[in-house]
């Protein structure tokens, strides 16, 4: 595990949200709910979220209305969620590419960002099988040029977890120990 960013926001304010970010298939659903129970707070995925305000897949969204136009309103959910307490969310894995959402989560007071990284060949490996569902993904041309341009942008989370041969257990224990050693 390597620390990123650390604020004093971060030590002064109690630990109210854990915000997971990464690559798809680096386990931030999966992982999410367990650290969520362990604490007793509610676990959050944005997408599911915009899914359900929205009434339409992300896969349609980007389809209709451009990858722009999805940052916008994922911007406007993550900030919304932000302001909430007791709660562990799940970004989308392009989430952190905007800047203002990245300065947003890096700074809110209580709000600890953690980077599940995980090694392109294991997102092939997870995420086989669900282009469809994926528009990242099933952009096959750009896939490895957009991990290599997102990896840096995830590593200024607050702390980064390599979580490639981790049990979802294993990684759910390192977020919360992490976040203990950065918002304590």
């Amino acid at each position: 595990m390597t620390s990123g960013l650390q604020s004093d926001s971060h030590r002064a304010a109690p630990l109210s949200r854990i915000v997971l970010t990464g690559f798809m298939g680096s386990g931030k659903t999966t992982v999410g709910p367990i650290i969520a129970q362990r604490l007793g707070w509610k676990f959050i995925d944005v997408d599911d979220v915009i899914e359900a305000e929205s009434g339409a897949r992300i896969t349609e969204i980007f389809a209709r209305e451009g990858e722009e136009a999805f940052r916008n309103r994922e911007h406007a959910t993550i900030a919304r969620l932000t302001g909430m307490d007791d709660l562990v969310i799940a970004l989308g894995g392009g989430a952190i590419e905007r800047e203002e959402t990245r300065q947003m989560l890096l700074k809110s007071p209580g709000t600890f960002l953690a980077h599940l990284e995980v090694a392109l060949e294991t997102t092939l490996a997870r995420c086989s099988g669900t282009e469809s569902t994926r528009p990242v993904l099933a952009d096959k041309a750009n896939l490895a040029a957009r991990y290599q341009h997102r990896l840096p942008l995830y590593r200024i989370a607050h702390a980064s977890i390599a979580v490639d041969t981790l049990t979802p257990a294993k990684v759910a224990e390192a977020v919360l120990a992490a976040s203990r050693r950065v918002c304590s």
